[in-house]
């Protein structure tokens, strides 16, 4: 006798009773209706008899399709097995269960349904009395039986609605394409309410706070989250945080949290949840499992920012490289297409899995990409031996992403360096002239002004090797610029990150000008701090060009 198509626990089943269980597959309902009187009552005699729950899952075409023993959380369907739906839908599926308890479903059914986005929950309360006959009729005794169905969410952040205990009569009379059809009428208008494009990413952004992380920081770095995924292009529905002493090694957030996040995502619609920490492989895996949709952290966000700014041949390049080098561990498990290369028994044969090749030929490309950024590397050492030669002083202008550096260089030099208010506006380095007349001389001195990719907190190390030939113009400056948006709430942070980044890098110029940015819309306090604590700093607006004359006597001198 084969189990393979019941669910749940089977253990200490009888043949006979896998054989009744198997039999509920031949069971076929009117598309109209949410259960039969007859189905009903056969469900309820087996689970009187095996004294366990059962469930049943049924289509909309009244077809069984699932049959398991335990309650509807433990014979849920995995998400990666449920059809495709829209968040304006539900899956199609329905779910017939019973209780040997005379209560109404419990909030860990009622979440599972909700997990599997199912049409309706019908639970059956049983008497305890019931019998099998011969010849595969049944007839059961249900006390009570609930209706259960998924709400839009309103305003007291209901999830769900529970019909009082009803007669199985009155419930098998309710039609069932009406109630379908008005529910996903109502998930249908609070999508379009929702304002999302079609193209967007739905995105559902997930922080844990761990020991020794202060209040403040944690929420600067989710804020921070939130201003990439929407400089990568999604939409954040909503944001979950956790406290915990130390990550959980294997989804990194509690397993109660895990619930939590996956009945969000099937409640909102979201088709992509982002972390704000670095993911292991496994625990994206095991995410994604649970969610049923992708898992990204905070690196991958980044990383899909470059992809799409990166305008010239060498950041096209050196974004690749980056990527590659951080899918190239994730490679097992993405996908059960794959095939997983072992060392015991089982696991060998003649040939090379897929998974094997796909990392080889991963690793060749690496090792290409590598060569093309060596040979870009020698490129701009040789343009800036030019310049050197000439003996022009360079300023690399560096600082946290958005804080305004090509705005800056633009209004110095007037250039037209592409510029925008978002995080990673521009990859690329561009170097401009800059001509200052000195009022006490009156001599014209020209210096070389380079913009360089804008600093983040946790840079991933991935981009720290792949764009070390843009960071060479840092390193190969006379001087460093480094600007500040003062009119962020973490700017000290900030200034921390790249002060951290710039420690890192071998040879930085030891000459360092603060200019702290964006004055019009700083608050008063952080400008009195700011004065206080760096006397040297000069303070500028570049988009009014306020403050240019102390800048660019400044920059003469640090030159």
């Amino acid at each position: 006798m084969t189990t393979e198509n019941i669910y749940g626990n089977l253990q200490g089943l009888k043949p006979s009773q896998l054989k009744q269980l198997q039999k509920l597959y031949h069971q076929r309902i009117p598309i109209d209706r949410i259960t039969t009187i007859e189905l009903a009552e056969r469900v309820s005699a087996i689970s009187t008899e095996l004294k366990q729950p059962v469930c049943v899952y049924l289509n909309r075409r009244g077809q069984v399709i699932r049959v398991g023993v335990g309650t509807p959380r433990q014979t849920q369907i995995p998400p990666l097995e449920l059809p495709r739906y829209g968040a304006e839908r539900l899956s199609g599926i329905r779910c017939l269960a019973t209780s040997l308890k005379s209560v109404p479903p419990s909030e860990a059914c009622l979440t599972a349904m909700a997990r599997q986005r199912l049409d309706a929950l019908v639970m059956f309360t049983l008497t305890g009395r019931g019998i099998i006959r011969k010849g595969g009729g049944a007839t059961g005794f249900i006390e009570d039986a609930y209706l259960a169905h998924l709400l839009p969410v309103s305003e007291d952040d209901s999830y769900w609605d529970v019909s009082a205990p009803q007669n199985i009569e009155d419930i098998a009379e309710q039609d069932f394409l009406d109630l379908v059809d008005s529910l996903e009428r109502e998930f249908s208008r609070e999508f379009i309410a929702q304002d999302v494009s079609s193209q967007q990413d739905r995105v559902l952004l997930v922080g844990l706070m761990t020991s020794g992380m202060t209040e403040q920081k944690f929420q600067d770095s989710l804020q921070e989250l939130a201003l990439l995924v929407d400089s990568a292009g999604g939409k954040v529905l909503a944001t979950i945080e956790q406290k915990r002493a130390n990550p959980h090694p294997q989804t990194l957030v509690g397993a109660g949290k895990v619930e939590e996040i996956a009945l969000q995502v099937q409640t909102l619609g979201a088709n992509l949840v982002a972390f704000d920490r670095d993911l292991s492989p496994a625990q994206v895996r095991n995410l994604e499992l649970q969610f049923g949709v992708r898992v990204v952290d905070r690196t991958e966000v980044i990383l899909d920012i470059f992809a799409q700014r990166a305008q010239s041949g060498a950041g096209k390049l050196q974004v690749e490289l980056a990527q590659l080098e951080y899918m190239l561990p994730r490679l097992t498990g993405r996908g059960l297409a794959m095939s997983r290369l072992g060392g015991g028994i089982g696991t060998r044969g003649p040939g090379e899995t897929k998974l094997e090749t796909e990392r080889r030929a991963i690793q060749k490309r690496i090792t290409r990409l590598q060569q093309e950024v060596n040979q870009l590397q020698s490129h701009r050492s040789r343009l800036r031996q030019q310049r050197q030669q000439q003996e022009i002083p360079s300023v690399a202008i560096v600082g946290y992403t958005n804080a305004g550096k090509s705005t800056l260089i633009n209004a110095l030099t007037n250039s037209q360096v592409y510029t925008a208010d978002q995080l990673f506006a521009t990859l690329d380095p561009t170097t401009r002239r800059l001509t200052i007349v000195d009022k006490n001389t009156g001599e014209s001195r020209t210096i070389l002004l380079t913009d360089t990719v804008g600093f983040i907190h946790e840079l991933p190390p991935s981009l720290m090797d792949s764009f070390r030939a843009t960071l060479e113009e840092v390193t190969e400056a006379d001087a460093i610029l480094h600007v500040v948006d003062l009119s962020h709430p973490a700017w000290e942070s900030h200034i921390k990150s790249v002060k951290t980044i710039l420690a890192d890098m071998p040879l930085a110029p030891t000459i360092e000008l603060i200019a702290f940015n964006k004055i019009d819309r700083a608050d008063s306090e952080h400008l009195e701090t700011a004065k206080k604590n760096y006397p040297q700093a000069v303070f500028i607006c570049a988009t009014q060009r306020l403050g240019f004359d102390t800048l660019r006597s400044r920059l003469i001198r640090v030159c």
